[in-house]
């Protein structure tokens, strides 16, 4: 390589809004030589999940050990830039009217609830949290996440509002796998989720309840091209767990496949009180499914 990690990536500015000047990454990629993607015999993905300034550290949902993440995920990715095929992210993307949303519930007093406040079945039913937009949907969703087995409904802070500087890919990512784009001559594919206001989309395929079917075909035939995938992003707790989730699930009958996603522990990092859960989580993957868990600097493409 003639350019070198440090000319694209400034350490310090991690987290810190910088504004990326994408004429000085193309021409930073226009002095290497291009390695086109389309002669991979092994076609690799790596997939950035909701890597934005707002779950990064300072952002309104900030993620501790998020600024660590980024730097070896951007390592991992310019070591590997003649291996890695394509990149896709996901965008976690909101309004500020969303069922998540403190907006969204008031107590008996018409106070809304705290960010990290759970709802629960109980609580609807004793009138403790009330819905104020589309009532009945709101109850049968928090009985459908319970029902269904998924996280309950948890009210997070305002965060990833669309349109804003906190939805937007964290810069020093950005730059990375858009110098990875130019020099591999391939398109960098952007994924939004999270729109629909009667449900979170923590996990990239399908939203953590629904009564219709939500699930992006599209993105699991985009997905099933490869041969390796490898995963990492924020929160490991949540987005990133449940979007491997979903993936070994949906291609459970194919074990080559599944024995094929490998998931960044460095890369990574929890919503605090969420550690031991998250855990359990992963190692079921990695029983059931063949799901790896590796440091970035040990998995060799």
């Amino acid at each position: 390589m003639k350019v070198n990690f440090d000319q694209i990536i400034n350490r310090d500015a991690i987290g810190s809004y910088e504004k990326v000047n994408f004429n000085e990454v193309h021409n930073l990629a226009s002095q290497e030589e291009a390695i086109k993607a389309k002669q991979d015999e092994q076609k690799v993905l790596f997939l950035g999940i909701d890597l934005q300034n707002d779950f990064i550290e300072g952002g309104a949902l900030g993620v501790p050990g998020s600024y660590e993440d980024v730097y070896s995920i951007t390592r991992f990715i310019y070591r590997n830039l003649s291996k890695i095929t394509s990149i896709a992210v996901s965008l976690d993307t909101h309004n500020m009217k969303q069922i998540f949303h403190p907006s969204w519930w008031v107590d008996p007093k018409g106070n809304h609830p705290d960010p990290l406040t759970i709802i629960t079945v109980e609580d609807v039913e004793l009138g403790e949290w009330n819905p104020l937009y589309k009532h009945e949907q709101s109850i049968q969703y928090v009985k459908g996440l319970e029902q269904e087995g998924q996280k309950q409904l948890c009210i997070w802070p305002f965060h990833c509002i669309e349109g804003t500087p906190g939805a937007a890919l964290e810069s020093q990512f950005s730059k990375m796998i858009h110098f990875h784009s130019i020099i591999r001559n391939t398109e960098v594919k952007k994924v939004v989720k999270g729109l629909d206001p009667l449900s979170e989309k923590y996990g990239i395929i399908e939203p953590e309840y629904s009564q219709d079917n939500q699930t992006d075909y599209d993105l699991l035939n985009f997905i099933s091209e490869y041969d390796k995938v490898v995963v990492a992003g924020e929160a490991e707790s949540h987005c990133v767990y449940e979007s491997v989730k979903q993936l070994a699930e949906h291609f459970a009958s194919n074990e080559s496949f599944t024995n094929n996603i490998y998931v960044l522990k460095d890369g990574m990092s929890c919503i605090p009180g969420f550690e031991d859960e998250t855990n359990y989580g992963w190692r079921q993957l990695s029983d059931k499914y063949g799901v790896k868990l590796v440091e970035s600097s040990e998995l060799i493409l």
